[in-house]
């Protein structure tokens, strides 16, 4: 070793060769091709992983910083794209690419992230048949969530006015593109989920490229569908377009127009159907009643009906008859009383004590007004009272004689 030799220190050393990497412009601004593996995903929020082809590796760190940009997961095995720029982490002497983006090669970001959010909640079962609610047939009052200004309110406004214009509808205004535009979506799905008189909400814009259209792909939109008590209508894009919002919706339609027209029925066919089943309740009505009226005629001169109707008039005859036998037999045992009443009044007189008198008795009575019925009851000189049928006589006994008055 020569005296003059410079002597360096570990950490000079890198320190040196991190500035001749940084002094290379073709390091600082870098796209790198490549296989993700040994992927981690600190919980401090920056993502370390290792890029590989198949001859070399090379060692990647993406700080939280510049990640929450991503939007999709990356995983070990995916193929990206890769853009940085290379320096040394001088602690342990190590070349590495800080990453400041990240695409998947060959599928746009958007899309792999659509995919990968679309397996992750068709998982967990957001999509499921058994949660879509069914649709009211005849809503009085519908929210629309949409832009103000585009042309797709217009459309559906003119749509709800041609098939039923009775229905009443709220604008909520909300964003539809651009980074707030999800939470604003979310805000208005919370409004009209509070509100009691909204019996449907529908979600609605024009079309539009997947950068366009991707707040109705953002996880707190879905969830936010997802939770909701209304029935929920998508209408995002054309009819070649879909979202995640599609496919948590209850009802995914075409179009904003499609939308409306699956919202609310039209009012002229309304009108014709109730007309058909007016028409169709009478005619049935009325086969029913002639039904009715011959089944009614059959009963009535059936033996079976009549049966019960013969055997009221026989026994209303029978009563008849034994009424006016009655009646003559209570003139007969009337007559009979009465004859028998007369002999006995008859008798009853010839028994009377006035008619035995009329015939010249009279009946003694003594002086206590007792009747005296032989002379052992009175004595000499007793005061008697001779009753006769005209009037009343006072004597006394003289003498007493007794014996019967027929022997003298």
């Amino acid at each position: 070793m020569q005296n003059n030799t410079t002597i360096l220190k570990v950490s000079e050393l890198n320190r040196y060769i991190k500035g001749l990497i940084h002094g290379d412009p073709r390091l600082r601004d870098v796209w790198v091709a490549g296989e993700l593996s040994n992927f981690k995903h600190h919980r401090s929020g920056h993502m370390y992983f290792t890029l590989k082809d198949g001859n070399s590796a090379l060692r990647c760190v993406y700080f939280r910083r510049e990640n929450v940009r991503c939007t999709f997961q990356p995983s070990d095995g995916m193929e990206v794209i890769l853009n940085g720029n290379i320096s040394v982490y001088e602690p342990n002497g190590v070349y590495q690419l800080y990453v400041s983006e990240m695409e998947p090669a060959g599928m746009g970001s958007l899309y792999l992230a659509f995919e990968q959010m679309k397996a992750r909640l068709e998982e967990e079962g957001l999509f499921s048949m058994e949660h879509k609610k069914v649709l009211p047939f005849l809503p009085k009052k519908i929210g629309l969530i949409t832009s103000p200004t585009g042309a797709a309110l217009q459309d559906m406004l003119a749509t709800f006015k041609k098939r039923f214009p009775h229905v009443e509808i709220l604008v909520v205004e909300s964003l539809v593109q651009g980074s707030e535009a999800a939470k604003d979506l979310v805000n208005a799905i919370n409004l009209l989920e509070e509100r009691n008189d909204i019996d449907l909400i529908i979600l609605a814009r024009g079309g539009g490229s997947i950068e366009d259209l991707w707040p109705f792909n953002e996880e707190i939109v879905a969830r936010a569908i997802f939770k909701a008590k209304k029935p929920v209508i998508s209408a995002v894009g054309h009819e070649t377009d879909f979202t995640i919002a599609d496919f948590v919706a209850d009802y995914r339609a075409a179009t904003p127009t499609a939308a409306a027209a699956a919202a609310v029925p039209e009012l002229e066919e309304i009108q014709s159907q109730l007309k058909q089943f007016s028409e169709r309740a009478a005619l049935t009505l009325k086969r029913r009643m002639q039904r009715e009226k011959q089944t009614l005629d059959y009963i009535v001169s059936e033996r079976f009906f009549n049966l019960p109707k013969n055997r009221v008039k026989s026994a209303r005859e029978t009563l008849q008859q034994l009424s006016a036998g009655m009646s003559r037999e209570m003139v007969r045992l009337l007559q009979y009383k009465g004859m028998k009443l007369g002999a006995l009044q008859d008798k009853l007189e010839s028994y009377s004590p006035l008619q035995v008198m009329s015939r010249g008795y009279c009946f003694c009575r003594d002086e206590e007004n007792k009747i005296v019925r032989s002379v052992k009851d009175i004595k000499t000189g007793s005061l008697l009272n001779l009753n006769f049928t005209d009037g009343l006589a006072r004597c006394r006994a003289e003498e007493i004689e007794e014996g019967s008055i027929l022997d003298s």
